[in-house]
């Protein structure tokens, strides 16, 4: 898409802090984050939501999940714990549609739902 943000990270076109990237998904550093960790690992393609997924994309999900996984061992925050957040839609808070998963940890969360 020519106006997203998160296809202009993913292309390069705009920088980031990359952490983790593959030929499916990428990870990078929120700009505001909310915790000591906190990460964005988004599809290189573009996918406006969870809404849009289908059988013919779902698989980037395990691709997210596994990119997550290996990103909080490398952080050091996989032993103790993380947050992995979708925001599907304006009422759950997503601002950017492109799907998108939140890595956050780095400091007890508690149980409050963010």
């Amino acid at each position: 898409m020519d106006n997203c943000i998160f296809c202009k990270i993913a292309n390069k076109q705009i920088p980031s802090t990359i952490v983790y990237e593959n030929d499916r998904v990428m990870a990078f550093k929120d700009i505001n984050p909310v915790a000591p960790v906190h990460i964005l690992i988004i599809p290189k393609t573009h996918i406006a939501s969870v809404n849009d997924l289908d059988r013919d994309n779902v698989g980037v999900l395990v691709d997210i999940h596994l990119a997550a996984k290996e990103i909080a061992a490398r952080l050091g925050i996989a032993e103790k714990g993380f947050r992995l957040i979708n925001n599907c839609g304006p009422d759950a808070g997503q601002t950017v549609f492109h799907l998108h998963y939140h890595l956050i940890g780095g400091t007890c969360l508690g149980p409050k739902i963010i």
